[in-house]
């Protein structure tokens, strides 16, 4: 983390030129770097350094050679060129107090991290100690070090480094959680403060916490249009809004006017009859899905007080459905409701044979082929069918009981 702001910007300014070839050597460099070359980068901004004194070649060479990890390069380099008379100073001592910190010098580390904020005492350089701190196991310093560079320059990315220090170091966890809720309701979810708070409440199994910060993160990403995270982010939510409470997730999906077919399955779950098929008609509208044809058909018969009333209508919607559709259920749907009411009954039995040849174990399908057999009067080959019903379910459900009384009686 503390990398990142020494590496400066690729801008290199072309001034009045120290030697004759500084022009190419910048295009040669920049042409590198355009590359992802970074060793020959680094090394012919080494050379330009090294023929001009020109303090920002330097810091691009030191820079590259932190990102390919030549830590030994850096530390020679930078303590060699150390001079507090440079305007460069301060990135120079930088940059030879992280190479002794990756070289494992925690010692000589610290020395110079401390010089470096007694001379420039800025939020970096308090993060630079916090973090030399960390690596030397003295957690608690480390903590007083964060919590100076966040207090100087308030960022979620030094935040969430000094909650890691508190939460996971220190035992401190309700300071770190506290530190990120008043982050987030001040300054919002960037530097990742947000899902750090996420996996604290995960962690605990807050789930009225994991809510709170979702949502924060999704109204703040759907501000800023940023859609992919916005969706992400949704997925999360919703999962957690129908484990805590179905009707707060419904609420939650209405509000926000999205993700409809979820928002449907949620209302049938709760069985909310009139919701459901306000929403089926406006999807079938808006998609012609003939499938929600068919569910339309379903929850109208079903809620249908007078049934004989709309039977007709349910009809020609399944038929409509089933001319283009090949669905086990409907067809059984259909098939039984033209034999239950005598419409056609050798229809209806079409129907329902076609459904159990795609699951010819499925007991409502043999509750219905019994019962047409039954209308048929072939009152034998209905006792057979509805016995496998019987001994597989027993007589606890209303209609099987009817079935299976009516059957055994017929002759």
């Amino acid at each position: 983390m503390f990398l990142a702001s020494c590496v400066g910007t690729s801008n290199i300014p072309i001034n009045k030129k120290s030697f004759e070839q500084e022009d190419a050597y910048i295009l040669y460099a920049l042409e590198f770097e355009k590359n992802h070359d970074l060793e020959n980068a680094r090394q012919m901004y080494l050379k330009l350094f090294e023929q001009s004194s020109r303090y920002r070649y330097l810091k691009r060479y030191l820079a590259f050679s932190m990102q390919l990890k030549k830590f030994k390069d850096v530390e020679t380099y930078s303590e060699k060129y150390l001079d507090e008379d440079s305007k460069s100073y301060q990135d120079i001592l930088r940059f030879y107090t992280i190479s002794l910190l990756k070289l494992n010098k925690l010692d000589d580390s610290l020395k110079q991290g401390l010089l470096l904020l007694e001379k420039f005492n800025n939020s970096e350089n308090y993060e630079l100690l916090a973090n030399i701190y960390f690596e030397r196991q003295e957690y608690k310093k480390s903590e007083e070090y964060f919590e100076s560079a966040y207090v100087s320059n308030v960022s979620g990315e030094t935040l969430t480094n000094l909650v890691d220090i508190l939460y996971s170091y220190l035992d401190k966890k309700e300071k770190a959680i506290s530190y990120l809720e008043t982050h987030i309701r001040l300054y919002g979810c960037k530097g990742g403060v947000c899902s750090k708070l996420f996996s604290f409440y995960r962690e605990q199994r807050n789930i009225n916490g994991i809510i709170s910060v979702l949502k924060k993160a999704f109204y703040e990403y759907k501000k800023e249009d940023n859609e992919y995270a916005m969706n992400r982010t949704y997925k999360f939510l919703i999962s957690y809004l129908e484990q805590k409470d179905l009707d707060e997730a419904i609420a939650f999906l209405e509000k926000n006017d999205l993700d409809k077919y979820k928002l449907l399955s949620l209302y049938q779950k709760k069985d909310y009859k009139k919701k459901s098929l306000r929403l089926l008609y406006k999807l079938y509208k808006d998609t012609g899905n003939i499938d929600l044809l068919a569910q339309i058909a379903i929850l109208e018969f079903e809620m249908a007080k007078d049934k004989r009333k709309v039977l007709k209508e349910v009809i020609t919607k399944f038929e409509s459905a089933l001319m283009i559709l090949d669905n086990h259920i409907y067809q059984n749907f259909l098939g039984y409701l033209l034999i239950d009411y005598d419409v056609d009954v050798n229809k209806g039995l079409a129907l329902v044979k076609k459904a159990l040849e795609k699951a010819p174990n499925n007991v409502a399908y043999i509750d219905s082929l019994a019962w047409g057999l039954y209308k048929k009067k072939e009152c034998k080959k209905a006792y057979i069918q509805m016995k496998k019903v019987v001994d597989a379910i027993g007589l606890d459900e209303k209609e099987i009981k009817l079935h299976w009384n009516k059957i055994k009686e017929c002759k």
